[in-house]
């Protein structure tokens, strides 16, 4: 799978883990960052660079890093077609997958450590989404709430 990764300079204790559990996994990395830190960029830009790339097709899934996951999250969320979470539990990272199609995973380099980042990036990249109706439906009532 293809996969879009971007962190600012607060996600960036998490990239090097984050890049070799992708590779182990058998995904390529579609890096939507810098080559170095940046001190004082924004995650609004690195939420925007990893949103663009699902949108154009891209890359079929995202990962955002950032000091806490909560703004990368948030700003990934204003683009049309992005369905962002927040996870630094296993059970989120699938079951956000499996039950409502989340395509972006934020994760908070302050909040969590590089193994459990790690083992979120297996949990999500690996869950599929169930299909079932009722998920289907939600997912319908978020896209009309995009058009509005």
């Amino acid at each position: 799978m293809r996969v879009a990764f971007a962190a600012d300079h607060a996600g960036w204790p998490l990239r090097a883990r984050i890049f070799d559990e992708m590779a182990a996994g058998g995904h390529e990395v579609v890096d939507c960052g810098s080559s170095e830190p940046v001190p004082g960029d924004d995650y609004p830009d690195a939420a925007a660079a990893g949103a663009a790339a699902i949108t154009a097709g891209r890359a079929e899934r995202g990962i955002l890093v950032c000091g806490s996951g909560v703004g990368a999250g948030v700003a990934a969320n204003k683009v049309v077609g992005i369905r962002a979470s927040m996870c630094h539990d296993s059970f989120s990272a699938r079951q956000g997958v499996e039950d409502d199609n989340m395509n972006v995973l934020c994760l908070g380099a302050r909040v969590i450590g590089v193994e459990l980042a790690a083992e979120l990036v297996r949990d999500y990249l690996g869950a599929r989404f169930s299909g079932a109706e009722r998920h289907r439906r939600r997912l319908g009532k978020i896209a009309a709430m995009e058009r509005r």
